[in-house]
């Protein structure tokens, strides 16, 4: 973390508040709304019925034209997208309740023109309806989508994102301020920190500049020009000293946010209650089993024998090339860990020399070796054969692991596989990982590969074991195929 790079020389930052840039943000969102509302519908009324086309009305042969009807439709809907917040600041750039509130605002729109038509009796166009409003939902989140790739992209260079100030412990603003570096394109910007000791200066083991303790938190403001104050930990903050905080915050520009001692939580777990004016925070227990374990399960054998038939010319291409690449099987099977820690033999093409598990131990002492305390990872393995090197690039050493899909054994989505001399070094936390199926891909194979240390390998694996979902997975696989074909991190 770095301190505010637009600094004055009295330290006030020279940046657009949060409010200002996401009023801008918002509204050049809402004229791709537009473009994309006329696109589609009248696109639709043309190519459908033509421009001039008129509606009858059954009962009193009312006629109306498809293109006053078209500019209503148009106009509801840029009003329900905005009723429903799907431009608010909250949403914008992160998450998927952006997506979800575009799509159900939609719906409704949908819903009341079913609705107006039954009541007065006007015969629409079925085909006019059925296709306008999916492709509407489609073109919409398209376009929210490329917004939010320009944003992320603008985030990530510090730009259009809230400026904080985070006021607790020092261990939990460290703590905070790590999780929110990992995740710029959240949209949290840290440029300085008030803590309960009253430290004055750059913060041990951090770039994050203290300004002082909980008495000088305007001045704190002031100096570092953040326009959002996040309590890190409420110990030696008084719920009376918080309000009076909250209440001292200028409306409209400066904003108060409170982050539990919780991490790794997924979205959908996470619901608010207030309770007298309590805000309570209900975090959902993960499961393991029910309806949801059955729908992953019916899609791992579904997808997994559909891929099989879909590549096998490709395993047919591999399986020659490993033959007339080297001397060996052409097929490789080692023991791995899989649900419940129970053992199982997964498959792959071979990519190394015939004797490759006996030269571990030797490689691993070399000061060649990328790995860690527990994995063995290296760059420039000399047992991977030239065809293996090909292989592992792409990950299409890894296709036979389709195989122990079908089998039951492996998920198309979970945790990496460990081997058991892996699991031997785990800590009593990892043994979570065993909670669920180890998958061919993963979290950890779209954040980074090899190149991931110990640390966050877990962290990514834990995360997944307790927030997996149906659409997770498939935001995953989709995540899985760009990384595959950048081959960014693969060795």
């Amino acid at each position: 973390m770095t301190e505010d790079s637009s600094a004055t020389a009295t330290g006030r930052t020279t940046d657009p508040t949060t409010t200002d840039w996401s009023r801008a943000y918002a509204r050049r969102v809402l004229f791709t709304d537009l473009l994309v509302l006329i696109w589609v519908v009248f696109g639709v009324q043309i190519a459908w019925l033509g421009f001039d086309s008129d509606l009858a009305s059954n009962e009193n042969d009312l006629r109306l034209s498809y293109t006053g009807i078209s500019i209503i439709v148009i106009l509801i809907w840029l009003g329900s997208l905005a009723v429903y917040g799907t431009r608010g600041a909250r949403v914008l750039g992160v998450g998927s309740t952006e997506y979800r509130l575009v799509a159900d605002s939609s719906v409704r729109v949908f819903g009341v023109l079913a609705i107006a038509a039954f009541l007065l009796h006007l015969e629409l166009a079925r085909g006019y309806v059925l296709i306008a409003f999916p492709v509407g939902i489609l073109v919409l989140m398209l376009s929210r989508w490329m917004w939010r790739q320009w944003l992320v992209a603008q985030r990530r260079s510090g730009r259009y994102s809230a400026k904080v100030l985070l006021v607790g412990s020092t261990s939990s603003v460290l703590h905070i301020a790590g999780e929110l570096a990992r995740t710029p394109e959240a949209g949290y910007r840290v440029l300085g920190a008030a803590v309960s000791n009253g430290h004055v200066g750059t913060l041990p083991g951090s770039t994050i500049r203290s300004y002082g303790g909980f008495d000088d938190l305007h001045a704190a403001l002031a100096h570092s020009g953040a326009d959002t104050v996040v309590i890190t930990s409420a110990d030696d903050l008084s719920p009376d000293r918080v309000r009076e905080l909250s209440w001292s915050l200028e409306p409209g520009r400066q904003h108060l946010v409170v982050a539990p001692s919780l991490t790794d939580i997924g979205g959908p777990r996470i619901h608010t209650r207030p309770v007298q004016g309590l805000p309570l925070i209900h975090v959902e227990t993960p499961t393991y089993e029910g309806r949801k374990l059955y729908t992953k399960r019916a899609f791992d054998l579904a997808s997994s024998t559909l891929l099989i038939v879909l590549l096998s010319p490709v395993f047919l291409v591999l399986a020659v090339a490993v033959k007339v690449s080297s001397p060996g099987r052409v097929l490789f099977l080692q023991e791995r860990v899989g649900l419940n820690g129970e053992p199982f033999r997964m498959v792959k093409f071979r990519s190394m020399v015939v004797d490759a598990e006996t030269r571990v131990q030797e490689l691993s002492a070399l000061d060649r070796a990328e790995g860690n305390d527990v994995l063995f990872k290296m760059k420039d393995d000399p047992r991977v054969t030239p065809v293996g090197r090909v292989m592992r690039r792409f990950s299409m050493d890894e296709l036979p692991q389709l195989f122990n899909v079908v089998t039951g054994n492996m998920s198309l989505v979970g945790p990496r596989p460990p081997l058991q001399r892996e699991v031997e070094r785990y800590d009593a936390r990892v043994h979570r990982r065993f909670l669920v199926k180890p998958g061919v891909t993963g979290l950890w194979q779209v954040s980074g590969r090899s190149d991931l240390d110990w640390e966050d390998s877990v962290r990514l694996d834990l995360y997944y074991v307790e927030n997996w979902s149906l659409v997770a997975d498939l935001i995953i696989l989709w995540r899985t195929a760009r990384a595959v074909i950048s081959s960014s991190g693969a060795y």
